[in-house]
Formats: structure tokens, C-alpha cells, sequence
């Protein structure tokens, strides 16, 4: 009997030394970004901060910072991404979802190659091609770049959502009179919705956290708030680029939390079939 509660004891206490581990490793990271929001003198020695405030932040919204319209450029070029990235991924993934369509399989690789090669290499080379187009530095360069990156998940989520559907209600659809048009806009394209809706989500963070592209196409006339993160960080205002940090992981957590809604098991287990 003694040693049946030794055993749970110790089982007891490694799984709270496992739980406690964990914690600290998801949970360490963000309450020193926290922290940071808050201090306004923090040097070594300390553990804590010598002086804590709102100081940093009435600086982060002030109407002379620069973090408004870092935060206006990056929600536009966001938004635009998506709908870039939807234009061509709901005619793609309706196509693709069909499996007698020809070189299928190669069609859904295709879309894979942008994440085969180091963002640094590929986007090294997109700049220098931009600059002789005329598109570096402008808000429509940065868009092709992020759409490009983006189009892996609206395309594999699109084939994935249109591939979940039940093929009996198109065909019910068209015996009952209704064109081919009207049963896509109609019946197709409402159950299709919800991952559509994820797959938007999907492209919209990625393009809102995109910094590799930014830099290379955008910088300096482009200024998102990855890259003003960076440059508070290299110019060692770290209260400035934790604030960043805790706008840019808000939404993040936000759109999380609806894609787990929309992303319905059915559909999940029909990505990359």
C-alpha cells in the first residue's frame, strides 16, 4: 500500500512538473511581452521593473505615431490579399475539387512551390524584378507578393471545402430546371462558405504578419507593422515593438478562435485529397 501511493505521488508530482513546464513555455514569452507594454525603466539587475506606466502606449496611439498608419497599410494590404487570393481560389478549388480534372495532382503542388524554397532567396529576386516593373515600393507590389504566399492556403482550404460538399443537391439543382450558373451562385457556393471564410482568415493573418516581402518589396516606402516591430526592436525600444507585438497577436488569437467554428471536421479530412 505504501509504495501503490509512493508511485502516485511521484506520478503526481511529474505531472505537475510537466504541466508547469508547458505553461511556462507557452505562457513565459507572452507575460514578458506584457510586462514590457508596462515598463517604463527595466534594466539589468532587476527582475522586475523600476518603474511601471502607461507611457509607451499613450506614445503607440498618439495621432503624431507612426503606428496608425503602419496599422491602416497593413489592414488594406491585408484585405486586399484576401480578395486576390479569393478571385482566383474559389474557380481553382471549385475545378480542382473534381477529381477527373486533368494533372490535378500537379495543379495542387503547383500552388505548394512558393513554401519549397527559402523566403529569403525567392524574395531577394522578386525585388530586383520589381524594381525594372516599377512595382517595388508600392502598395500593389506588396499585394502580388503576400497573394502569391497566400494562395497555398485559400487553394488548399477551397479544394478541401468544395470536395466536403454533397454532390446531390447540385444535381437536384439542375434536374429541377436551374442553370449551371445560378446552382454555383445558389447552392455550390453558400455550403462552400464556411471554408471559404477560413481559408480568408488564413490569408488575412498571413499577410498581416508577413515581414520577409514586406521589406524586400516595400521598404522604405511601404512600412507595415512587422516592419516597424523590427525596426523599434534593432533600435532597442522594447516597450514600442511589445506594444506592436500585442496589436499584431489580438487579431491573430480573435480569427483563431472563428476558424476553429468554421473548419468543420468533414472538411479537414478532405485537405490535400
Amino acid at each position: 500500500m505504501t509504495t501503490f501511493r509512493q508511485k502516485l505521488r511521484g506520478s503526481f508530482l511529474l505531472q505537475t512538473l510537466l504541466l508547469t513546464f508547458l505553461v511556462l513555455a507557452l505562457f513565459g514569452p507572452l507575460l514578458n511581452l506584457l510586462i514590457w507594454t508596462v515598463a517604463e525603466s527595466w534594466f539589468f539587475p532587476h527582475t522586475l521593473p523600476s518603474q511601471w506606466g502607461l507611457k509607451y502606449w499613450s506614445q503607440v496611439f498618439s495621432p503624431y505615431s507612426d503606428v496608425s498608419g503602419s496599422l491602416s497599410i497593413s489592414v488594406l494590404i491585408a484585405v486586399l490579399s484576401v480578395l486576390v487570393c479569393l478571385l482566383i481560389s474559389i474557380p481553382a478549388g471549385y475545378a480542382l475539387s473534381h477529381r477527373s480534372m486533368p494533372c490535378r495532382a500537379f495543379f495542387m503542388l503547383l500552388f505548394l512551390i512558393p513554401q519549397a524554397f527559402p523566403n529569403l532567396t525567392v524574395y531577394m529576386n522578386v525585388a530586383r524584378l520589381f524594381y525594372q516593373w516599377g512595382l517595388n515600393g508600392t502598395v500593389a507590389g506588396v499585394v502580388l507578393v503576400h497573394s502569391v504566399h497566400g494562395l497555398m492556403y485559400s487553394i488548399w482550404i477551397s479544394v478541401a471545402a468544395f470536395s466536403s460538399l454533397d454532390p446531390l443537391l447540385a444535381r437536384a439543382s439542375c434536374n429541377l430546371g436551374a442553370g449551371p450558373v445560378y446552382t454555383f451562385f445558389h447552392i455550390i457556393l453558400p455550403q462552400a462558405a464556411p471554408g471559404l471564410i477560413a481559408a480568408s482568415i488564413f490569408v488575412f493573418l498571413e499577410s498581416l504578419d508577413e515581414f520577409t516581402a514586406t521589406f524586400f518589396v516595400g521598404v522604405p516606402d511601404i512600412t507595415t507593422l512587422p516592419i516597424l516591430l523590427y525596426t523599434a526592436s534593432m533600435s532597442g525600444n522594447y516597450q514600442v515593438s511589445s506594444i506592436t507585438a500585442l496589436i499584431l497577436l489580438v487579431p491573430s488569437v480573435l480569427f483563431m478562435m472563428v476558424i476553429h467554428k468554421f473548419m468543420r471536421p468533414e472538411m479537414l479530412s478532405k485537405l490535400g485529397k
